[in-house]
């Protein structure tokens, strides 16, 4: 059985190397919607595959960081990168270009790493992630499988190599989260939320 829990945000950045003008040469929005899939063959506890109050801790957290942030390309010039450092407190960079592919796949290897790490607290079992679905239009979405956020041939991101301003990680619940999930200590689902 597949499950789906939506979350948007507002997000700017620019994809270099696109076929079109305005997105490879300007800064832009969108306001997102981030469908994440979750998968698993049993029921827990509740006679749920996981429940949807579970997702809004540390997948939340960390998808929400995106919401009015500017996602900078790690490769991009050196000058534009600092200058919007300089000038925005929120800001992630990113090890590859922050097209709707590429966040579907970043953000796969997110949630995934998040699902491996966590202690289950209410009997679910063999809760897996199908798919990131990331629509930056209403008309256009790019959906990310485990093969996908882990292809090579796609550009490999390493997730130390993803980095968050620290007014980011300032306001999550827990500033340590993301070095946490890189040191790979357990999170511990609550018996209730």
């Amino acid at each position: 059985m597949i499950i789906r829990k939506l979350f948007k945000f507002e997000n700017a950045h620019i994809v270099r190397g696109c076929s079109t003008q305005r997105c490879s040469q300007n800064i832009h929005g969108h306001s997102y919607n981030i469908e994440v899939l979750l998968e698993s063959n049993y029921l827990d506890s509740g006679q749920m595959v996981y429940d949807f109050g579970l997702m809004k801790l540390a997948i939340k957290e960390l998808i929400d960081s995106f919401d009015h942030s500017i996602t900078l390309w790690s490769g991009d010039d050196k000058g534009y990168l600092d200058s919007m450092k300089q000038y925005s407190t929120r800001w992630i960079e990113l090890p590859v270009s922050p097209s709707a592919e590429q966040f579907s796949r970043v953000i796969y290897l997110i949630v995934e790493r998040i699902l491996e790490l966590t202690v289950m607290q209410n009997a679910e079992r063999n809760v897996t992630l199908n798919s990131i679905i990331v629509h930056e239009t209403q008309t256009g979405y790019a959906q990310g499988f485990k093969e996908d956020a882990h292809s090579l041939l796609m550009g490999k991101i390493e997730l130390k190599e993803i980095k968050f301003s620290s007014q980011i990680m300032k306001e999550w619940n827990d500033s340590s989260l993301w070095k946490k999930l890189l040191d790979g200590e357990s999170l511990i689902n609550p018996s209730k939320v």
